[in-house]
């Protein structure tokens, strides 16, 4: 993708009003996997019978995407504080390297951090609303969530330069998944493991494969993910492996019974995955070639899902 191909960086005077500024700053374009997340815990609840409560259904997906546009704010914040988005000049906007607000003048540094926890605080009174419709076990999937959310990126524990980012938005998403099931079950069930896995790795995927233009970066800034510690030519092979990991999973689900026959269509997408795989192969050592290879990531993550949901559903 040539630099005229890209959408142009925010600038400070690009937003008419503060509504619209605090809005592109959550990063929204990326919030479609968390919706669609909830939309296979929603289908697996509904495949088993539950009725879907429109009210707890709707409450559930809005507040999971809030908590999701406070866990961008605040990896921007965080990586701002780092110096790896000032030191990241290897970006792909808008895939990689923040939503540049706060290295562009849109929104300072404090001000970020605070409207990203801002985000997050305003998460806890939904879930304690939705915990006392459906059950106590939705304190532990939501309390969970919010601490991989933060943990992600804030110190001390901030995983995701311990390489262990890709572990934490795996667990992240299946908790979205498990979370807008166990509103509408009012209770644990294996079911959205079996369908939730597979779209978490593919999610998991997406962080990886943008870390490849943000190696650079990341690596001046000491923020050590998991790219940076193996270096891209080893750390390629990766991306293959969660791939195969993630179709593997959800093959196998479908061989046991455990999930509908109707859902290995959702294997289809593995096109989209191996495609992005080979280019990453051909191009790890020159990140700025990756472009193309992101978006099949990002179609094949939220068609996978959304496959994986109408199937479950319509196949009740």
């Amino acid at each position: 993708m040539s630099d005229t191909a890209r959408p142009p960086e925010p600038g400070a005077g690009r937003y008419a009003n503060g509504l619209s500024r605090h809005f592109a700053a959550t990063r929204p374009a990326f919030l479609s996997v968390t919706l669609v997340g909830c939309l296979i815990g929603l289908a697996c609840a509904y495949r088993d019978g539950v009725p879907i409560d429109a009210a707890t259904a709707l409450c559930t997906v809005l507040f999971a995407l809030v908590a999701h546009a406070g866990i961008n704010v605040i990896n921007d914040y965080h990586d701002a504080r780092s110096g790896a988005d000032a030191a990241n000049t290897g970006r792909i906007f808008p895939f990689t390297g923040g939503s540049r607000f706060i290295q562009n003048g849109v929104l300072s540094e404090r001000a970020t951090g605070r409207y990203g926890h801002a985000l997050l605080g305003a998460v806890v009174p939904a879930g304690l609303w939705l915990a006392w419709q459906s059950g106590a076990g939705l304190l532990a999937i939501g309390a969970a969530g919010l601490v991989i959310g933060w943990a992600y990126s804030a110190p001390p524990l901030a995983l995701m330069s311990r390489g262990l980012g890709e572990l934490a938005i795996a667990a992240g998403w299946l908790l979205v998944v498990a979370g807008s099931d166990y509103v509408q079950r009012k209770g644990f069930s294996p079911l959205p493991l079996a369908a939730g896995l597979s779209y978490a790795l593919l999610v998991a995927n997406l962080l990886f494969i943008n870390g490849f233009p943000d190696h650079d970066g990341d690596a001046a800034a000491a923020k050590r993910t998991l790219v940076v510690r193996l270096g891209p030519q080893a750390a390629k092979w990766g991306y293959l492996l969660i791939a195969i990991v993630a179709y593997g999973w959800l093959v196998s689900m479908v061989a046991t019974g455990r999930l509908p026959q109707q859902a290995a269509a959702a294997a289809m997408t593995l096109v989209l995955s191996f495609s992005a795989a080979r280019e990453l192969l051909h191009h790890a050592s020159q990140p700025q070639a990756l472009a193309p290879a992101i978006k099949r990531t990002i179609l094949a993550t939220n068609l996978h899902g959304l496959i994986l949901a109408a199937t479950l559903a319509w196949g009740r």
